[in-house]
């Protein structure tokens, strides 16, 4: 096991707008003692919402881990190496647990093959419920990746019960195919499909935004994405935040109201943030501008979080808590009077390469570099 020694590093603490005025804030921090597990490469950490309180953690190479009562299981849940691309920014990137899981006995992974495309596959539970039967595998969604950039790789179910999925422009540097702004690809995009239904290999809900639009893939349900490595559902507001990696200058993150329609395009490759990627001016008539933005002077690469709703830190709630994979900083972002204001948390070691919750909405932060999974804390 790596050993690895990380300060103790305070956060400032952004009080939830809905909670009393109360006195000083507990700070939130990641310390040694707050390790819970170390994996290889994490790319992705959930849960599997069927009460048993175990976090599932996936791998890059192509396995999907499970803590269970605090300890890292031997055995993994899921082997699917053979299967696998990896590595760079292909691998096994997430895994999602649908909604009953625990009647249902099987979930979602996406990953890129050997050939260095998408796959996003349903995977059946044996017996064991620690124990998932890889030939069990079905495709769900076969996508084609024109470079090995920029696949995008999150799964989510939403509060609706449908299941998201964000694809990448597809590679390269300034999309150049235009897929941020293609319709008739699925690339540059956020997709909203129907998996529960009993169609195979899936059923498109009739209320997506470009339903019966010609020349429009009838699952979109955003566009002018570059690559939402990481995006979360608010489990409670129902928000969604998507945080789309930048090229050369500027980080965003997106956030979508629970009122959404859908159909929001957020501006790839006319925009890089707010800015226009190639001039000083373009227009930007029905773009949706980023509710947070830095630049490359914080950091090159940004990890989308989630909103904390757990209990341990409770003047914590309602804030949503994002990081950057090269500069390791921690912001946390609540609305105030409107609009979405950010502050730094914390400027850490971390290779940040993704953020996760338990059942209970402790919040969890990943190293991809030496593998360690930390829980946040306060005191």
């Amino acid at each position: 096991m790596l050993r690895y020694v990380l300060p103790v590093l305070l956060f400032m603490s952004l009080p939830d707008p809905a909670a009393s005025s109360a006195a000083e804030a507990p700070r939130p921090r990641i310390s040694p003692g707050a390790r819970i597990a170390t994996v290889n490469k994490p790319t992705h950490v959930t849960h599997a919402g069927d009460g048993s309180g175990r976090l599932f953690i996936t791998e890059q190479e192509g396995r999907v881990v499970i803590v269970k009562d605090g300890v890292l299981l031997s055995v993994p849940f899921l082997d699917i190496r053979g299967r696998v691309g990896c590595c760079g920014e292909r691998g096994l990137l997430s895994a999602a647990f649908p909604p009953g899981y625990r009647g249902k006995r099987y979930f979602y992974v996406n990953y890129t093959d050997r050939a260095g495309d998408t796959k996003v596959a349903r995977y059946r539970v044996t017996k064991d419920a620690d124990r998932a039967d890889p030939a069990s595998e079905e495709i769900v969604l076969a996508v084609r990746q024109p470079y090995a950039n920029h696949n995008g790789g999150q799964l989510a179910f939403g509060p609706d019960g449908y299941l998201y999925i964000g694809m990448g422009d597809g590679g390269s540097a300034n999309d150049p195919y235009g897929n941020g702004q293609k319709m008739s690809t699925l690339l540059g995009k956020l997709l909203r499909i129907d998996v529960e239904s009993g169609v195979r290999p899936y059923a498109v809900p009739p209320s997506n935004p470009f339903v019966g639009k010609k020349e429009v893939r009838p699952e979109i349900w955003a566009s002018g994405l570059r690559n939402p490595w990481r995006f979360s559902f608010d489990r409670a507001a129902g928000d969604l935040f998507i945080a789309d990696v930048g090229q050369d200058r500027f980080e965003e993150v997106n956030v979508q109201p629970p009122s959404s329609r859908g159909g929001e395009n957020y501006g790839w490759n006319i925009l890089e943030g707010s800015h226009c990627l190639r001039s000083k001016t373009c227009d930007t008539a029905g773009l949706v501008p980023p509710a947070a933005e830095y630049g490359h002077d914080e950091g090159c690469s940004v990890t989308g979080g989630m909103v904390y709703r757990g209990k341990a830190l409770p003047h914590f709630r309602g804030n949503y808590v994002y990081g950057d994979y090269c500069s390791g900083r921690i912001w946390g972002m609540r609305r105030e009077e409107g609009r979405w204001k950010s502050a730094e948390l914390a400027d850490t070691r971390l290779s940040i390469s993704t953020f996760g919750e338990d059942e209970a909405g402790e919040v969890y932060v990943a190293d991809h570099s030496n593998g360690g999974i930390y829980r946040l804390e306060g005191r």
